[in-house]
Order: structure tokens, then sequence, then C-alpha cells
């Protein structure tokens, strides 16, 4: 890549650290509405669900739009309305108030996910690990977000989160120099110049691998801190922690999948990936003690590992709907989890957290039968399959 996109790459994924921060940030509160709003299971999962509803309705619309028209604009001002509403969460006086402000944060989220994973792809230039990077931004904005949040509501209780605006004024500068950086599209896309013809079939069946993974990563982070408290004995710190060791780990992973995919081919990765998070969830749950936090390092791994791969396994499988793709993959691989976190909720309630998180077990089994008979597809401007694969096998390489 040239030195002007390799600083757009950069741009993009820093820019992607500050937006997505908030959507871990939603997690990182519920202890603290536990605490200070006395809210049940359920009240603090409709938090999460706040945050997740409405952008899982809009995120295909923005991808719909962004596959017609430029609209590098939405970058900076999704990152302002992502932070906005976060930052009033903890200041609103009632309920109700309190779930607006965290859904008009999701919809900031939304509208930034599909024209920031486009423009990456344009700098990007067919590379999976340069795609890793990107994706990467937004998996250290959520590995931050317990330290963030800890650092501002646990020294000065929730009335202090609207200094939780800043890394949103950040990623808004960020986003405006990355699209200086990378320059403008014309005012529509031009897909008549995109070979290749769209796959519904596979990319909806990659798409329900997706919200497979989605409703076990967003279930784990909306109660995983919590969890873990219980089953080691622990305080704050102890689920700060797990929720930190979640994210950190998923950061790690999200690399590592796209230079696994760059040699081996991305749906043998995603594969193996889906079979590790079966096993590593199952450790999480039924484990007891200190161990637990291994668990959470290889279900963040499993969980991660894809997270890339996802978004350009989904671009390819629509190249004529790049933007709708990157919607669904990159935005929706977060918020459709949310729709689950109040039935996660009401369940623990009802009888125990730990019986509320065994069926999370099941769903990664579910999505990698989902991937099944899934083959690699071409991607755009390429005579053959994508880089590292030949088919769905890996190419063989020269010692």
């Amino acid at each position: 890549m040239s030195t002007k996109r390799n600083r757009a790459i950069t741009l993009l994924s820093l820019g992607h650290v500050c937006v997505d921060v908030y959507q871990g940030a939603v997690a990182a509160l519920v202890p603290y509405f536990v605490a200070e709003r006395a809210y049940g299971y359920a009240a603090a999962s409709g938090v999460v669900l706040a945050a997740s509803l409405l952008s899982s309705v809009v995120q295909p619309l923005f991808g719909a739009l962004t596959d017609r028209w430029a609209m590098p604009w939405l970058l900076p001002l999704s990152a302002l309305t992502g932070g906005t509403g976060v930052a009033l969460s903890g200041v609103m006086e009632s309920y109700a108030l309190t779930l607006a402000v965290v859904a008009v944060s999701g919809v900031g989220v939304a509208a930034y996910h599909p024209e920031a994973a486009r423009a990456a792809r344009d700098a990007a230039h067919g590379s999976h690990t340069a795609m890793g990077w990107f994706s990467l931004g937004g998996n250290v904005g959520f590995a931050l977000a317990p330290l963030l949040v800890a650092s501002v509501v646990a020294t000065g209780g929730l009335g202090a989160s609207p200094l939780l605006i800043v890394p949103a004024v950040a990623g808004a500068a960020l986003c405006a120099a990355a699209v200086r950086s990378a320059g403008s599209r014309g005012g529509t896309a031009d897909r008549g110049e995109v070979a290749g013809c769209d796959d519904w079939r596979s990319f909806l069946r990659l798409s329900g691998a997706v919200v497979c993974r989605s409703v076990v990563f967003v279930g784990l982070s909306a109660f995983v801190s919590l969890y873990v408290r219980q089953r080691t004995g622990g305080g704050d710190v102890a689920g700060t922690a797990a929720l930190c060791v979640l994210y950190v780990g998923g950061a790690v992973g999200t690399v590592a999948g796209g230079r696994l995919a760059d040699r081996y081919g991305r749906l043998a990765v995603v594969r193996h990936a889906y079979v590790l998070t079966v096993l590593a969830v199952a450790g999480v749950v039924l484990v007891p003690g200190p161990p637990v936090y291994l668990f959470v390092a290889l279900t963040s791994a499993g969980l991660y590992v894809p997270f890339s791969l996802h978004i350009t396994l989904g671009q390819d499988y629509l190249p004529r709907r790049v933007g709708t793709a990157s919607g669904v993959t990159l935005g929706l691989a977060v918020s459709v989890g949310g729709l689950a976190a109040p039935v996660i909720g009401a369940l623990a309630d009802a009888t125990s957290l730990r019986t509320a998180l065994l069926p999370l077990i099941a769903l990664p089994a579910l999505g990698r039968l989902l991937l099944c008979g899934l083959r690699e597809p071409t991607a755009p401007g390429r005579a053959g399959p994508a880089p590292g694969t030949l088919g769905d096998r890996p190419r063989a390489t020269s010692a």
C-alpha cells in the first residue's frame, strides 16, 4: 500500500477505537447501574438492549444508503453521536431517559460502521491483514471501555459520565482526517464497475453464524463481570479484570485472524475458531475459581479471530452491495446480540446467572453448522479465489 493508504488505514483504525469504546462502555456501565440504581438483571440488560435494538434496525439502512451515495461526513458525525448518548446516560434521572440516550448512541455507532468499512476496504486493497488492523481498532475500543468507565465512574459515580465524551471528540477529528487522507468518492457509488454477482444464499448463512457469535459476545460482555465476581468471590476489580481479558484478547485475536487467513484461507480459520469458542464458553460457565480467566481469554480468541474475516467474506459474497454487507457483518455482529440480552437477564433473575449463560455454549456450535458447505468467494477484480485459498482449501506454499 502507498503511504497515503497506510495513513488512511491507521486513521480509520484509531477512529474505530474511539467509536467502539462506546459499545464496550454500555456493558461496562451495567455493574454501576446495578450498584447505584439497584437495577435487576433484566433492567440492566434492558440498557444493553436499548443500545442494540434501534442500531440493529437502522444499520442495514445506513449500509444501503452508503451503497448508493458517498457519505464520508457520517464518520465524524456518528463518532460524536455515539459518544454523546453514553456520556449522558449516567445523568438521566429516569430509566426511560437512560434508555433513550443509550439508543441515540446506538444509532451513532450504526451510522459509522458501513461507511467506515467501505473506506477501509478501499484502503486495504484486498489485504486481510490490513482489514484486520482496521477491525483491531474496534476491538481495542472495547478493551479500553472498562478501564475508561472505571476511571471515570468508579471515582466520580454515574454523575461523572459526561467526561466520557472525550473519546468521541478525538474520534471525530481522526475520522475527518481519515476522510481527507483517503479522498472521498463521487456523489454516488459506481456499482457498475464492480465485477461479480451477489451470492445472497451464502451471505445469509454467514450472517446467521455472525448472529450466533453476536449473542455469545454481547451476553458475556453484559454479564461476565458480574459472573466472575460470583465465581471467584472477588469484588469490582475481579469483574473488571474479566471484562478486560475478554476485550484485550479480542484485539490480539483480530490481528491473528487476518494473518492466519492470508496463509490458510478465511473459511478454514473461521470454522476452527467457532469450534474453539464452543469449548471455551463451556469452560467459562462450568469451571469454578480463578481458571475462569483462562477460559475467558480462549473465548475471546475464538470470538475475535473470525471478526475481520466475517467482514471481508460478507463484502465478497455481496460485491455489489459492500455497504449493506458491512452494515450486517460489522455492525450487527455486535448490536443484534443485544436483542437477546434481556432474555438472558430475565432467565438469570428467575434462576441463576450460571443457568442463564448455559445456552451460550450451544450457539457457536450452531454457527459452525451454518458455515458447512460455504465456499471461499472470489474477491472482486480477481480471476480466482481470494489470496491464500484455492476454493475452500489452503493454497500450498513453498518452503
